[in-house]
């Protein structure tokens, strides 16, 4: 989470000087890049044709959605707006893990979910004059769309590794993203600012790629579900570093949203989370770490 919790900030550093569409597509590539490097150096097995189906899931979500939705919304919105619009990505996570990764948490954790959607929810609506901007669909789509990515790629670190798993997600998107950078390049301005270039450095190598190396470590091991709540977290941090580094007001009803929220990530983590047996994953019952989960080194 420290990780991820300036990925928004960096964007928005980005985007203020590139093209939104060039930055989610350089970010991709360059991670890629990194990836096939450790792949090869690891020498990584080929994953299965089942395998690759599911890892197009993750590279839908994690490599091209979620970056270029926030970075369009950034393009309006401020970074710690949009972290906590993001907040409700951990409800949404718990949701896909239903779908995804065969997990069955109980009623506190869905209480204690539901109360930080709720207060995200009424965020959201009361700093937007009480309707819902173009910024919070995009905000919105990013959670959806990354929450799937996050659940599949979460049960598939379970036989791969979390490593193994971004780094071929990344790998399979290189045939679309290479000549979308390539093209946006082309068709957009890249006299940027330093800064701005800092900014699509770091959500290269830390947001789309190190970053993920623990986080889907953590989610396989966890739990999709109890793990996920952990990025309540986040809004936190990012507040710290849009008001030390982006000058950003971080206001009373800012701070109150993300204590709601915290509040939550400390119920659901003393839930109760049932994992059913799956083809992909053996059946576990989760209670504060996982047992019998086969994963590769």
């Amino acid at each position: 989470m420290l990780g991820f919790s300036f990925s928004l900030p960096a964007t928005r550093l980005a985007v203020e000087d590139l093209d939104p569409w060039f930055v989610t597509f350089a970010r991709a590539v360059t991670a890629g890049v990194l990836a096939a490097l450790y792949l090869l150096a690891v020498r990584a097995p080929l994953p299965t044709r089942a395998q690759w189906r599911r890892l197009g899931l993750v590279a839908g979500g994690a490599v091209l959605g979620f970056p270029l939705l926030t970075g369009l919304a950034l393009v309006t919105s401020e970074s710690q707006h949009g972290a906590v619009v993001v907040a409700l990505l951990p409800a949404a996570t718990a949701l896909a893990a239903v779908v995804r990764a065969n997990e069955r948490p109980g009623p506190l954790f869905w209480t204690a979910a539901v109360a930080g959607l709720l207060v995200v929810v009424t965020f959201t609506v009361a700093n937007s004059g009480g309707v819902i901007t173009g910024a919070d669909v995009f905000l919105l789509g990013a959670v959806a769309v990354c929450a799937v990515a996050y659940a599949e790629g979460g049960a598939l670190s379970r036989d791969l590794g979390g490593a193994r798993t971004i780094c071929w997600a990344l790998v399979l998107s290189m045939p679309v993203m290479i000549p979308a950078a390539a093209i946006s390049a082309a068709t957009t301005s890249l006299h940027a600012e330093p800064v701005a270039w800092l900014g699509l450095g770091y959500v290269s190598a830390i947001s789309m790629f190190l970053g993920f190396f623990a986080w889907y470590a953590g989610l396989a091991r966890g739990g999709v579900a109890r793990v996920g709540q952990v990025q309540l977290l986040q809004p936190l941090l990012t507040f710290l570093w849009a008001g030390l580094l982006l000058g950003e007001h971080v206001g009373l009803t800012t701070v109150l949203a993300a204590a709601g929220v915290l509040g939550s990530v400390v119920i659901t983590q003393r839930a109760r989370v049932t994992q059913h047996q799956s083809a992909t994953a053996p059946g576990v019952m989760l209670r504060g770490g996982v047992s019998g989960v086969r994963r590769s080194a």
